[in-house]
Formats: C-alpha cells, sequence, structure tokens
C-alpha cells in the first residue's frame, strides 16, 4: 500500500504566543521575519475566503496592478484561494491597497496595514506594498488553515536602507531559475538588494601554480568579445536583462559586479598582453593603455544604448585586492571607471580598498558607495571622512565560504542574532542612524572552484543566515525573542509561495514515501504513471532501459534524508545506467567505466566501493546531510563518501572534495539510460535513520 505522508506543504502551526501578557481578547504580535515594528492588536480575526478581492485604488491602477496580481498568484499558491483582482471600493474580506501621495514616517519602504473587517495596506511607494503583501502572507503560512489574519494595526519600516546578500557566481556558476529562486526568497524577507559578482577566479595553487589552468569565469554573454563568455555556465543580455525587471515587480534591486583591476584572470585570459607580469595574470596590467581599452569596452558593452543590460539605477566595479605597492595607479583605475559608469546614469558601487591603497591620486567619493568588508583595506572613519557611503560587509561576521577552512563555513547565527547589527563594520561602531551607513549585506564566496559544492549546499548554508540577517537589518538591535525562540519560530516559515529549494516537507512523521511495487494497492495508485514500457506486477516496478520510469510526487529530498530501496538489476546493464534521477542529480546503477554505485550532480561524479550484483535482491539504503553521502547495504555500512581532501605536491595546502547528494525523487528510472531491472520497496524518510533502525528496515 502506497502511503503519501505528505500533510501539508506549508507549516502545521498555529499562529505564535505572545511573550507579554495581555488581555485574553487582544491579538498578540504575529511572528514574522523581519519582526514587526509596530503592532496594535484588535480582536478577531479577519477570514481569507472565496469571496476575497485584492482591490487596487482605482486612480493608482498602472502602479497597483502589477503588485496585485503578483500577490493574487501568491495567494493562490499558499492558500486555497484565487483572489480576483478588482479596481472596485473594497468591502468586508477584501484586501485593498493604498499608494500614499508622501507619509514622511514611511519612507521609500515602509507600510501600514489595517486588519479590520477588510485589509488595508497603504504605502509611498509599490514596494512597500510589496512588503505589506510578504508579511500577510507569512502570517497565513503559520495559520493551519492558511486562511486567518489576527485583526490590528500594523506600521513597518525599515532601519537600513540596503539589506543584501553578495553571491559569487564567478568562480560558481548558478543557473537562472537559482537566481530568479532567490529574487522570490529575498522578497519574501524584505531583503532588497541582491549583488550578484558575476567574475572571478581560483587560487593559481590549487590549480598547479599555472595560471594558465586556473579555472576563472566570466558570465555574461558578451557581443564584443565573444571569447570572454564562460563556455560552462553564463547568461544571455535577455536572460540578465529579465531577471532584473523581474526582481523589480518583487522590490528586490539587482546590483551587478564587474570586478577589476584584481580577480580578472577571465580577461587577461583573452587578452595576455593586459595582465601583470609582475603580481599575476589575475592583476590587470594598469600601466597599459589596452588595458583601459578592453574594460571601458566591456562595460560600455553592458551600459550603453536606450536599453542596457544593466537597467538598474547602481552598478558595481570591484576594485578590491590589487598590489598595494601600485597605489597611485590602483587609484586612478579606480576613479576612472567611477566616472565612466556615472556617464551612463549610474549609481556606483565599489569594493573599500582605499587605506591599503593610500596615495595622493584623488578617487571621487561624492555619490559612490562603498562595501566596508575588511577595516585594513578600508578603514571605515576614514571612508565617511572621504565622503563614502557604506555597506557594512564586514568579512568577520559576514562571509560564507562553503567548505574552505576558513571564514565560515556556516555563520554563526546566534551570534550575529545577538550582537551584531548594520552600524557594526569590523570593530568600529557607529551611531545606528548614521546617515552615510547605509546598511549591511552578507555574502557567499565560492573561493574553490572545483571543490564539489553545489548550488544546493550554497543554499543549505545561505538560507538560514538570511532569515537572521533579514531581521537585523530591517530590525537592527531590536531581539526581542531570545534566539532559540528566534529559531524555533523562524524553522516554521519557509522560502516562500511554490518555493522549496532546501528540498525540506513539513510532516506528521519521518516516513515521506512508502511505496510497496509488489502490492496491488500501489500499483493500483501508480500505475497511471508508468512510462515507455515499464511494468509493475507481483514482482514489483520493471524497468526495461532507455526511457522507462515512473514519476513520484517529489523532485528531491534535501538534507537530511534516508532512501531505502530493494534492487535487482538485470545482467547487461551498461555505464552510466540511472536508478533514480531529478533535473538536480542522478543516482547510477554503474558509474561511468568503474561499474560501482554511484551518482552525479552539477558535473560532479563520485562512487561509492560497491557493485550491485545482477540478479539478486539488494536492500539499498542511502543517507545524506550536508556533510556528505553514506551508503549501507543489507543493513550494514559500505562506504561515508565525506570529508574527501586533494592534496597538492610542493605546497601545504588542501582543498576539499564535499560529496553531497540532494536525492533526485522526480523519476524512479529515467528519461534517458534509465537501468534494466526491478525495484521492489521504496521507503524515503526525512531524518537519517540510526544504523539500528537501518537493519530493521
Amino acid at each position: 500500500m502506497i502511503v503519501l505522508r505528505l500533510f501539508f506543504l506549508c507549516c502545521i502551526v498555529s499562529l505564535p504566543v505572545c511573550l507579554f501578557a495581555q488581555p485574553a481578547t487582544v491579538n498578540p504580535k504575529p511572528f514574522v521575519i523581519p519582526a514587526l515594528q509596530s503592532w496594535q492588536g484588535s480582536q478577531g480575526s479577519f477570514v481569507l475566503g472565496n469571496k476575497t478581492r485584492l482591490v487596487a485604488n482605482t486612480a493608482q491602477q498602472k502602479q497597483l496592478l502589477p503588485v496585485a496580481n503578483l500577490f493574487a498568484r501568491d495567494l493562490a499558491a499558499t492558500t486555497q484561494f484565487k483572489p480576483v483582482v478588482s479596481p472596485l471600493t473594497p468591502k468586508a474580506g477584501d484586501i485593498y491597497m493604498q499608494l500614499l501621495t508622501n507619509d514622511t514616517t514611511l519612507g521609500a519602504e515602509g507600510y501600514t496595514i489595517s486588519i479590520d473587517e477588510f485589509i488595508t495596506i497603504k504605502a509611498n511607494t509599490t514596494k512597500g506594498i510589496v512588503w505589506g503583501t510578504r508579511t500577510l502572507l507569512q502570517i497565513l503560512e503559520q495559520d493551519i488553515t492558511h486562511t486567518h489574519i489576527p485583526k490590528g494595526r500594523i506600521k513597518d519600516v525599515p532601519q537600513y536602507a540596503v539589506r543584501g546578500f553578495v553571491l559569487d557566481a564567478g568562480r560558481k556558476f548558478f543557473p537562472l531559475q537559482f537566481l530568479r529562486d532567490y529574487v522570490k526568497l529575498m522578497s519574501y524577507y524584505k531583503m532588497n538588494d541582491f549583488h550578484i559578482h558575476l567574475n572571478d577566479n581560483g587560487f593559481k595553487d590549487f590549480f598547479g601554480n599555472n595560471w594558465d589552468s586556473t579555472y576563472a569565469a566570466f558570465r555574461l554573454e558578451s557581443s564584443t568579445y565573444p571569447g570572454l563568455t564562460a563556455k560552462d555556465g553564463s547568461y544571455t543580455k535577455k536572460e540578465f536583462k529579465a531577471l532584473q525587471e523581474e526582481a523589480r515587480l518583487y522590490g528586490v534591486n539587482i546590483i551587478p559586479e564587474i570586478d577589476v583591476p584584481a580577480h580578472s584572470l577571465a580577461f587577461t585570459r583573452l587578452f595576455p598582453e593586459i595582465g601583470s607580469k609582475q603580481y599575476g595574470m589575475d592583476h590587470l596590467d594598469l600601466e597599459n593603455p589596452k588595458t583601459y581599452e578592453v574594460i571601458d569596452n566591456v562595460f560600455k558593452e553592458y551600459l550603453q544604448g536606450p536599453d542596457p543590460v544593466f537597467s538598474g539605477e547602481t552598478v558595481h566595479i570591484g576594485t578590491d585586492e590589487y598590489a598595494k605597492k601600485e597605489a597611485e595607479q590602483f587609484r586612478k583605475f579606480t576613479d576612472h571607471y567611477i566616472r565612466l559608469v556615472e556617464s551612463y546614469g549610474k549609481k556606483v558601487r565599489l569594493w573599500g580598498a582605499l587605506t591599503h591603497a593610500a596615495g595622493s591620486t584623488p578617487v571621487k567619493s561624492e555619490g559612490v558607495t562603498m562595501n566596508a568588508w575588511y577595516n585594513g583595506y578600508a578603514d571605515p572613519k576614514e571612508m565617511i571622512a572621504q565622503g563614502y557611503d557604506l555597506i557594512s560587509t564586514p568579512d568577520g561576521w559576514l562571509y560564507i565560504v562553503p567548505a574552505a577552512g576558513y571564514y565560515y563555513d556556516y555563520l554563526n547565527l546566534k551570534k550575529l542574532y545577538r550582537e551584531w547589527t548594520p552600524n557594526m563594520i569590523g570593530n568600529q561602531t557607529f551611531d545606528p542612524k548614521h546617515p552615510q551607513v547605509k546598511g549591511g549585506a552578507f555574502a557567499v564566496w565560492n573561493d574553490h572552484p572545483g571543490n564539489g559544492i553545489t548550488a544546493k549546499d550554497v543554499h543549505h548554508r545561505a538560507f538560514p543566515a538570511m532569515q537572521v540577517l533579514a531581521h537585523k537589518m530591517w530590525a537592527g538591535a531590536d531581539t526581542v525573542l531570545k534566539y532559540d525562540q528566534f529559531h524555533q519560530q523562524a524553522d516554521r516559515i519557509g522560502e516562500g509561495p511554490l518555493l522549496n529549494v532546501m528540498g525540506r516537507y513539513r510532516l506528521k512523521d519521518a516516513l515521506l514515501l512508502d511505496y510497496d511495487f509488489t502490492k496491488a494497492s500501489t500499483q493500483q495508485t501508480v500505475n497511471k504513471l508508468v512510462k515507455n514500457k515499464a511494468t509493475i506486477n507481483k514482482n514489483g516496478l520493471n524497468l526495461t532501459g532507455g526511457t522507462s520510469y515512473i514519476q513520484t510526487p517529489f523532485t528531491g529530498i534535501g538534507y537530511d534524508y534516508t532512501v531505502s530501496f530493494t534492487i535487482k538489476a538485470d545482467a547487461g546493464n551498461k555505464a552510466g545506467t540511472t536508478i533514480f534521477s531529478s533535473d538536480d542529480a542522478v543516482v547510477k546503477l554503474m558509474q561511468q567505466q568503474t561499474g560501482k554505485l554511484g551518482f552525479s550532480r552539477e558535473g560532479y561524479d563520485y562512487y561509492f566501493n560497491y557493485t550491485v550484483q545482477p540478479g539478486v535482491w539488494t536492500k539499498i539504503v542511502i543517507t545524506g546531510n550536508h556533510k556528505g553521502t553514506s551508503l549501507y547495504v543489507n543493513g550494514q555500512l559500505v562506504e561515508k563518501l565525506e570529508g574527501a581532501v586533494k592534496t597538492f605536491p610542493n605546497i601545504d595546502k588542501k582543498n576539499a572534495k564535499v560529496q553531497t547528494l540532494f536525492f533526485p525523487l522526480q523519476y524512479i528510472g529515467a528519461k534517458t539510460n534509465a537501468f534494466k531491472g526491478s525495484i521492489q520497496k521504496l521507503q524515503v524518510f526525512n531524518k537519517i535513520l540510526s544504523p539500528q533502525e537501518i537493519t530493521g528496515l
């Protein structure tokens, strides 16, 4: 019998209990992330229903209809209702949106919500309206019926204008869909600044001390220099423009970064003559006029014309970690690109470097914003005195470098929640309302290309940090809840409508799937899903290779999990034949030419030291967490793929080789290259079972 134990993909919880004693009839402050800055509770609940309409102010249809339509789609994904968008007068049960003329207390992103017989969201801008809808969506997600919103009044204004996330897509490619998902995730948590680092390179130490073999990539389509575009993953101009347009609808600014004059191996690989012979080929030669010609052309390609590729108001020009001896030339270079980008009507951001690169050559500061990441490179007080606005991006607090052994693999969230606010930059603390401290940003740097880290692994690190830092960047020092309470309640809020990048499911118990293909009940349920010569009978699910498969209700399951299946492979299976598959990964009966059980994801291929014997029923159990993947055969641990390290000759360095697996469940078999054989029983658990439990399966 099939048992599908997914009761709700959303959270099965009731609204949280307020920490402070209030009259029983007054609604306590709802828990959302970031925390509401002002709440006045009243009595009862607004109830979303079939007759609920989203009503946009009649005179403001042009501005509000896109937001109302977005909210309608998100409500349909979060609840069972599909509200109609209407320009009529609101009535009981409706949600009404209105732009204000100029409420100086709300600023550009603040909003108010009045929750009574109908709900009214007001803000000065559409971005403020979007943030109001995110608050309502989070409240509905936590309600057991996804229909009740406690009555009361909300006034919510961010303390900081910039609430950001920096993603290094230069040293690790992220599919466009991942970026789109992150726009929606960030919007759900009112994070408004998505900084995408578009080019970079690895360290030559990990590539044989040879610049020619060191990994480097530039992620945008280039018509000016077609050879510049990375061959292992890039974004077309059309895709990147569409990403920015979608982000604006969600209230998120895309900040594209072209990083020069260090981190520039992608450019010097195409034009070796502009690489520094003194400091290394990841440094541009700042004495060579050709350098300016090439980099000018790169920036111009994405900035010029009536419909530029970089369509937002801000562009990041990099400028970090260049050789200190060339301070004057570096300062000249920096000033040149500030003025070049500004000449196209854009605002400029850069990395802090001007304490490290002290000198007499002037560098424009007016209207320029600096990511203050390390005080030794750019002393914050000194930069403020020079006129720069700052985004607090302190490496010692906010840098994730996956599996590198330095900075953070996972941020210290408890410490951040308790102690950090954006006005803290390294060891310097400013007035929380300092006009030149614009906000904060945390970053993921993929310093080690080829180390096995996947987009799923990056997300596993970034998502919990997003929850904590969204709160700290909006609410500042407001931590009324203790961290453990915050963490417990944050776990009840997901990634946003239709998002589940973590691959987690809210269950009554740990068993997610229970298929016994030898039983009539399972056969009746899934027979219609069997494709292309696959069959189900008393022997189980039988796959005939090629395109035979069955589709499950889930695309995959994230960490932590246990997957158990009983398999009998036919003789004659060839290399690469697949047992489980999805867009993220495949589990292979025989990994390449090894003949061993293995898996592949994002261009990485792994195998266990085990060969599935044909013609024999075998119990296989695979468990996975964020550290690695383990194999059990007939109840016995065969191998744990975890902690692998690549060492290098002649240098005292090591590089991790991460062997994780976000387990693919979309297909048993595959649309191409399915294995030949049978599976009798499949069980998927939303946790790692103990060795004793595995033995008992």
